[in-house]
């Protein structure tokens, strides 16, 4: 469990298949826009993501790399950035901007949850081509509407 006691998928991929050569690859963005639900069963739509909060992991890639960029981090992550405990912004099919800062952000140490990062400074929403439902009865419903 991460300091906020949420669970990712990364983190349980590493957990179970580790000894397999698993790689971890986050995603995150200063700013920008997403697709996602307000609410689990509720409608997909275009929702703004506001700047990243000051001190944050997007914050720091924003000041020094101000560009897209993918970092591939070493074997060795024992001192700096990668050691430090920042917020890192947490998006997933259901998401509130609204609150953004009591919600959306849990503490992160870059070196511990990833191998690498890939950086946008600024995000645009997906365009999904259409939804489907799953094929077989025992295929998992990942699609916050539930259809």
């Amino acid at each position: 469990m991460t300091a906020a006691g949420m669970v990712n998928i990364g983190q349980l991929v590493r957990q179970r298949h580790d000894h397999d050569g698993v790689v971890l690859v986050g995603f995150g963005g200063h700013r920008g826009d997403v697709i996602a639900a307000d609410y689990w069963g509720g409608p997909i739509r275009r929702l703004p993501v506001p700047p990243a909060l000051p001190d944050s992991h997007e914050d720091v890639l924003h000041d020094v790399l101000a560009t897209p960029s993918l970092l591939v981090f070493p074997e060795g992550r024992t001192s700096g950035w990668l050691t430090a405990q920042l917020g890192h912004r947490a998006i997933g099919v259901v998401y509130d901007p609204t609150a953004e800062r009591a919600a959306n952000w849990v503490p992160t140490t870059m070196g511990d949850r990833y191998d690498a990062f890939c950086f946008f400074e600024e995000t645009e929403a997906l365009h999904p081509l259409h939804g489907e439902r799953p094929q077989l009865s025992s295929e998992m419903e990942t699609f916050p509407t539930g259809r």
